[in-house]
């Protein structure tokens, strides 16, 4: 029997995410899972939940003294997120 047309199992999502265009949303997600390696299990602690929505990144902080520390570094932490991304994601980012 012969076989024409065959993908590899990873060739075949790839072209599922191209039609469906859900790549960049997955990139997204990827990077909400990325705060702790990124940031650090401390502030991760303080950290309720992440959200991006229309390039800005939504932060729910429990802390203020730790929002006002990354109020002050979030220009460095977007460009880290969006380094890790490989494209610009994140354009604002707001703490909660």
């Amino acid at each position: 029997m012969k076989r024409s047309n065959t993908l590899s199992l990873g060739d075949a999502v790839n072209e599922f995410i191209a039609e469906n265009r859900i790549g960049r949303k997955l990139k997204e997600i990827n990077l909400a899972h990325e705060w702790e390696s990124l940031l650090g299990k401390t502030i991760n602690r303080y950290t309720r939940s992440i959200r991006i929505e229309n390039g800005i990144l939504y932060a729910d902080i429990t802390s203020a003294v730790v929002k006002n520390e990354l109020f002050m570094m979030r220009e460095e932490i977007s460009r880290r997120l969006n380094e890790k991304a490989g494209e610009v994601l994140i354009r604002k980012i707001v703490f909660k």
